[in-house]
């Protein structure tokens, strides 16, 4: 297991690292329900990663680039850049609307991929009582992730069924919508940048800080 800094921002970049690493959740290949996947798929990822935290460490390009190649095929990152946007994403224009989605997607991994080599871990599970679906098209997958030192931080991944295939759409942390949180700063930087597109985009940074994530919040 890793022996590396414990803090809630690295639990943090881990399950967000995790969500940018999961393979492909493919419902028409695989008959699993969504939480079987997920499983499925942490397990054989973390399996991999296993024994090389030292080495990704000292090269964490290589690991950006190799969760960088899982991205389109696992995160509907088109759905998210538009939800992050919320109402601004109308008046945007596509290429905007576009180089905001590769900003945010490129953000995400350049922050939050060191959290796969330096979160102490003692177990990640996907619970067995799962909420049951209320759409078809649309699912939920609860799991925790327990430190070494006891604590259980609880993960909720949202997925959404396109094209035959289960993609990650959200993830909350400890009561945290990613989601929701990110809508938020865009927003306010929009306001605070008097609505100008191209400035919001060229200074993107996503940001959750360590208090947020300990005091937590309702999903």
């Amino acid at each position: 297991m890793f022996v590396k800094k414990r803090s809630l921002m690295s639990v943090f970049s881990f399950v967000v690292a995790l969500l940018v690493a999961l393979v492909p959740l493919s419902a028409s290949a695989q008959p699993e329900p969504p939480e079987e996947m997920i499983r499925n798929n942490i397990n054989e990822f973390m399996a991999q990663l296993e024994g090389r935290e030292a080495y990704y460490e000292e090269n964490i390009d290589e690991l950006k680039q190799e969760v960088d190649d899982s991205l389109e095929k696992v995160a509907d990152f088109r759905y998210i850049g538009a939800s992050v946007m919320g109402s601004y994403f109308r008046n945007a224009s596509p290429e905007q609307r576009s180089r905001f989605v590769d900003v945010f997607r490129q953000t995400l991994i350049d922050t939050y991929t060191r959290g796969l080599v330096t979160f102490d871990y003692d177990d990640i599970r996907v619970l067995d009582d799962q909420r049951p679906q209320r759409e078809e098209d649309r699912a939920s997958v609860a799991m925790e992730v327990i430190a070494t030192n006891g604590d259980v931080y609880p993960v909720n991944y949202s997925l959404r069924l396109s094209d035959g295939e289960w993609r990650v759409v959200n993830v909350i942390v400890n009561g945290i919508n990613l989601g929701l949180t990110f809508r938020n700063q865009f927003d306010q930087a929009m306001r605070d940048n008097n609505r100008d597109y191209d400035a919001v985009i060229g200074g993107w940074a996503p940001d959750v800080g360590v208090d947020e994530l300990e005091k937590g919040g309702d999903e």
